[in-house]
């Protein structure tokens, strides 16, 4: 794959990190006041917007690794924070099973802002 392929890859596959997670956390949100949005759905919808955040990581990672660039100091941080911030959410579902909703709702809107911020910090 070309470098400025993958570069253009990295940064078109943000939105779909940003948008996928908002869309997920608001759904869930919503899910925790109408139970008529509670479905299986929401969970295989949740599932693939967080898988996306693994994803645009491992594309930044091939990224930086074959064009051997420098990125900015942050940028890489906001990253592999959210990998962290899915591991902790996915850790606390048990313990908060009567608020999942919430945990998977705040938790999408989360990792959309550290998206949000990896990408302002990533145009300096």
């Amino acid at each position: 794959m070309l470098a400025s392929t993958l570069s253009e890859l990295h940064n078109g596959f943000a939105w779909v990190v940003i948008i996928g997670n908002a869309m997920a956390g608001l759904w869930a949100l919503g899910a925790h006041k109408m139970t008529a949005l509670r479905s299986r759905a929401l969970w295989w919808f949740t599932t693939l917007a967080q898988f996306t955040m693994f994803v645009q990581v491992a594309l930044g990672v091939a990224m930086v690794n074959k064009e051997k660039l420098m990125f900015p100091q942050f940028h890489a941080f906001y990253g592999f924070v959210g990998i962290i911030a899915i591991a902790i959410i996915y850790s606390y579902r048990a313990q908060l099973k009567s608020k999942v909703y919430l945990l998977y709702g705040f938790g999408g809107l989360f990792i959309m802002g550290l998206g949000i911020r990896a990408m302002l910090v990533g145009q300096n």
